[in-house]
């Protein structure tokens, strides 16, 4: 451990920010590879008295904040951890990471299934670092859960998250696409959910260009339009599902109607648009009969 002074190191927070990048980055940066958490770096900005100690020297901290601002590579995958919900997750290029928005999806399980007691069975498709499987297994101990993803890199990330923040064994993976290593599971399903890749082909090759660069693609081009993969999980949601089970899906900012109108072709009823904390249509919920 490296021993400063609170004022120096603050100083130098102050340089690096004003290169460029932004705080929450910069407080990846610090947590991960520095060693110091967001709680103590919220205390020595109000009590800048005394010495800190960090894991990395300056010099070292600083490398990484200029390589993140010269090649727009996202802070998370340099650090190679991210922070989802109550979680302290690994991440690298193979995954996608996962988004403050997603998280919205864990509490629009709590509401359909309010008693943490029940013993459910979930599936998630397209898992990538684990996230959404990880925290429903967590809040649910007496759940079994399953995750599916194309890519076995993906699984061995997520398998490494769940190992890494539970002792529990109600999480199980499986490698292929969507539905197709879950056939065991036919009609088990209490509720499946999926945030597939949905960016139309168009807008993807407008995106900035930390997400396009480095970001896995098969995570996020969903075709032409955006919802080619929506309509192969919509279609055979029936075949797993339970009866009245549910599908949650997370979309574009402006697919929720289409995926609303697939979910009514496929014979889903208590359709619901739930929108984001930016007031985005975001996700798309039904029940199965």
């Amino acid at each position: 451990m490296l021993c400063i002074s609170v004022k120096e190191f603050l100083f130098w927070k102050k340089k690096q920010l004003s290169k460029g990048g932004d705080q929450q980055s910069f407080a990846v940066l610090l947590d991960c590879i520095g060693g110091v958490p967001i709680s103590d770096l919220n205390l020595i900005t109000i009590n800048p008295s005394g010495n800190l100690h960090l894991k990395k020297n300056l010099e070292f901290l600083e490398s990484v904040w200029d390589d993140h601002l010269l090649k727009s590579c996202p802070i998370q995958y340099l650090c190679g951890i991210t922070f989802w919900r109550d979680l302290k997750l690994k991440v690298t290029n193979k995954v996608l990471i996962p988004r403050a928005e997603t998280e919205l999806i864990v509490d629009i399980v709590f509401n359909i299934f309010q008693k943490k007691s029940e013993k459910l069975f979930f599936a998630e498709l397209g898992t990538g670092s684990g996230a959404i499987s990880i925290a429903l297994a967590l809040a649910y101990p007496l759940s079994e859960v399953v995750a599916t993803d194309i890519d076995q890199d993906a699984l061995e990330i997520a398998t490494k998250n769940f190992i890494n923040s539970s002792k529990q064994s109600n999480l199980k993976f499986y490698c292929g696409n969507w539905w197709s290593p879950l056939e065991c599971f036919k009609g088990k399903i209490d509720l499946a959910i999926s945030n597939p890749p949905y960016i139309p082909r168009d807008t993807y090759e407008k995106l900035p260009k930390e997400v396009k660069n480095f970001e896995p693609k098969v995570a996020l081009l969903g075709g032409e339009d955006g919802l080619e993969h929506f309509r192969e999980i919509i279609q055979k949601a029936p075949l797993f599902l339970k009866d009245n089970g549910w599908l949650i899906l997370e979309n574009h900012f402006d697919q929720s109607e289409k995926v609303k109108q697939l979910l009514i072709k496929n014979k889903f009823t208590s359709i619901e648009i739930v929108k984001d904390l930016s007031g985005i249509g975001r996700f798309t919920i039904g029940r199965y009969k």
